[in-house]
Order: C-alpha cells, then sequence, then structure tokens
C-alpha cells in the first residue's frame, strides 16, 4: 500500500505538484535562511549588537530562532514527521522544546556568570 506525502509547506500556504519539486522548494527556503543567517554574520548591524534582551545580543536571539526555524523544517518535511502519528510527532516535539529552552536557560546562566568573573577581576590561585 503506498503512501502519499503532503505536498505542501508552510501549513499549506505553498503547494507542490510532485514530491521532486517539493523538496527543491524546501531546499530553496533553507537555502534563504542560511544566506540570511551568513549575510547578518558577515555584516552584523550595530542595531542588533547594541541592543539586548534577556541578557542576549538581538543578532544571537535571531541566530538562535532562525537555526530552530531551519531544524524544524528538516525535521518536517526531509525525515517526514508531518507523516508521522500525532503521539510520535508530539513526543519529539515537546522533547526538542524543552531540551532547546534548557540549554538556552543553561548558556544564559552560565554566560552571565563568566561575564561576571570577568568583569569583577579574574584572580588566578597561585600554587
Amino acid at each position: 500500500m503506498a503512501h502519499e506525502h503532503k505536498l505542501a509547506i508552510f501549513r499549506g500556504a505553498v503547494k507542490f505538484k510532485s514530491n521532486v519539486s517539493k523538496i527543491w522548494g524546501v531546499f530553496i527556503f533553507l537555502s534563504v535562511v542560511t544566506i540570511i543567517e551568513v549575510a547578518l554574520g558577515i555584516v552584523r548591524p550595530d542595531f542588533l549588537i547594541d541592543n539586548r534582551f534577556l541578557a542576549l545580543k538581538l543578532l544571537n536571539w535571531i541566530f538562535i530562532i532562525l537555526t530552530i526555524v531551519k531544524a524544524y523544517y528538516i525535521t518536517w518535511d526531509f525525515m517526514h514527521m508531518r507523516d508521522e502519528t500525532t503521539g510520535l510527532r508530539r513526543a519529539v516535539i515537546w522533547t526538542s522544546i524543552f531540551l532547546i529552552s534548557y540549554l538556552i536557560v543553561l548558556i544564559l546562566i552560565e554566560g552571565d556568570y563568566i561575564f561576571e568573573v570577568y568583569k569583577s577581576g579574574f584572580i588566578k590561585f597561585d600554587f
């Protein structure tokens, strides 16, 4: 019994006629997101570096968000997560959301701690 894959992305906003055209569509979308990330990394606009939100520069938040978007579409379309059962999708997605949130909190806490240590003066032990 052949299973037909859904040929739409962006919640049905863009539809494709074949699997090959869908793969190319997702590839182009992921390429555009990557080009935006690389361009922002090269240009590094001052207004994104000078402004902060939750102890991180706005540029870092943009990188985090764009990386999560790319990971979502790679998993959803290339790994065919959209065609799996609801229980498996939820198990994978909620676990990923929990782990990503946990890692972001750890990065914020540890980064702030290291910043404060170097800001207040680092004293090396003299044995």
